[in-house]
């Protein structure tokens, strides 16, 4: 059975050149002792808006993996994947997202209910999990709530992973299953019992996503209350550990973090549990790698500057469409989004140190930041002239890419 490493980090890349580079921040790691297995991700949607199709994430891969001489783990992750979507990914994955929120809440088989709730009525009464200092009241109605809201979800899963099981045979992928593109975070208690729901429908999720409380906005810092969030990401550690011995789940059976791109405030926080309880953590930081080589672009300067400042132009005059589908996860205040005419001015260093995600910079503008995110579909509409730009400039953008992924995520997070 292929099992996922304790680390591992999703690395997204929208337009497949930067493997590479993407890779060399793991090599980097490893050099200091930091074991990270490298996903490499990509989402149905993406691959609509660019125009690629899934084969081209694992010749990324490979070539990354050639080129670098990496003989660890790797793995293709065919990202945020549903019952529609699945069969375009089997080929060429090994790691499959099986996105179940959009099935949370709707309304299941009343049979299907009462075997849920017979199942986990042994837990009826107080639950107590170890080092979880309150233990939680379990009645009939705290079941029927969660099933009511889960156990679609949960069978929905189920069936995905035998879609794919089918096809891949058993032990020869690694499964996550996702719910965090929901409004409502999901309580430890209720992450208890979905698990046990995904355990009955026989799943081997190796990673699970939950929605946790705060915003974790595209390609910017994450915006809540840390205390909170410590809370519960501690409690859903504990919560895990002990399902994964009360259900027979996998022993690597860890928390993932999707948006995990830039949560500076958060890293401390997720790196001092995980070594407090010896846990391990899988992060996605996706569009990350696509930002970095439009800030590379900018600091280029000259024809690649210019290329940088249309793609603005064009987002701000296609706003609407370009936010719409990140909706979930984009605040964008439109108010702050300089326009035109300011721009036309901004030199290499301006443009640069607004885009570069640091935080304390006079320039660092995260609502241009947020909107260059979501802009890359423009990028793939000029993918001639992108490309030659990527080409004449791949030093640059191949620092910036290695530069952030190791400096700003791998080192705070380990």
């Amino acid at each position: 059975m292929k099992n996922l490493s304790k680390y591992s980090f999703g690395i997204g890349d929208r337009f497949q050149r930067q493997g590479i580079a993407q890779l060399q921040a793991i090599v980097k790691a490893k050099e200091l002792g930091i074991d990270i297995t490298p996903v490499w991700n990509k989402s149905n949607r993406e691959h609509i808006i660019i125009g690629s199709a899934p084969l081209s994430v694992l010749k990324e891969a490979v070539e990354a993996v050639n080129g670098l001489d990496w003989d660890d783990d790797y793995y293709v992750d065919a990202d945020h994947i549903n019952l529609k979507t699945v069969d375009g990914f089997i080929d060429n994955s090994d790691f499959f997202t099986i996105d179940v929120a959009s099935y949370i809440g709707k309304e299941c088989d009343k049979a299907e209910i009462e075997y849920c709730m017979d199942s986990c009525s042994q837990y009826i009464g107080e639950l107590t999990i170890p080092d979880i200092k309150d233990s939680f009241r379990i009645d009939k109605t705290v079941l029927k709530d969660i099933a009511d809201k889960f156990l679609f979800a949960t069978i929905k899963a189920g069936e995905i992973y035998r879609k794919i099981e089918s096809k891949k045979g058993k032990g020869n992928f690694i499964t996550e299953v996702s719910m965090d593109e929901v409004e409502q975070a999901q309580t430890p208690i209720e992450l208890f019992f979905i698990l046990l729901m995904l355990s009955n429908q026989n799943v081997p999720v190796q990673t699970i996503a939950p929605k946790f409380s705060g915003r974790f906005n595209k390609g910017v810092d994450y915006t809540g209350d840390i205390c909170q969030f410590e809370k519960e990401f501690e409690e859903d550690l504990l919560v895990i550990d002990y399902a994964v011995k009360e259900f027979g789940l996998p022993d690597e059976l860890k928390l993932s973090i999707h948006s995990g791109s830039d949560k500076f405030s958060i890293y401390p926080v997720m790196g001092d549990l995980i070594r407090k309880y010896d846990k391990g953590i899988h992060i996605k930081t996706a569009g990350t790698t696509w930002l970095e080589e439009i800030i590379g672009l900018s600091k280029a300067g000259s024809e690649a500057l210019q290329f940088v400042k249309e793609i603005y132009y064009d987002a701000l005059d296609r706003i609407e469409e370009l936010i719409r589908p990140y909706a979930d996860v984009i605040d964008i205040s439109l108010n702050h989004l300089p326009d035109k005419r300011e721009v036309e001015s901004w030199n290499s260093n301006k443009m640069f140190h607004t885009l570069q995600h640091i935080p304390e910079h006079p320039d660092y503008n995260k609502d241009m930041r947020q909107l260059m995110h979501v802009a890359y579909k423009l990028a793939a509409e000029r993918i001639e002239e992108f490309s030659i730009l990527q080409e004449k400039y791949s030093d640059i953008l191949g620092q910036c890419v290695t530069e952030n992924i190791f400096e700003r995520h791998i080192r705070r997070v380990f």
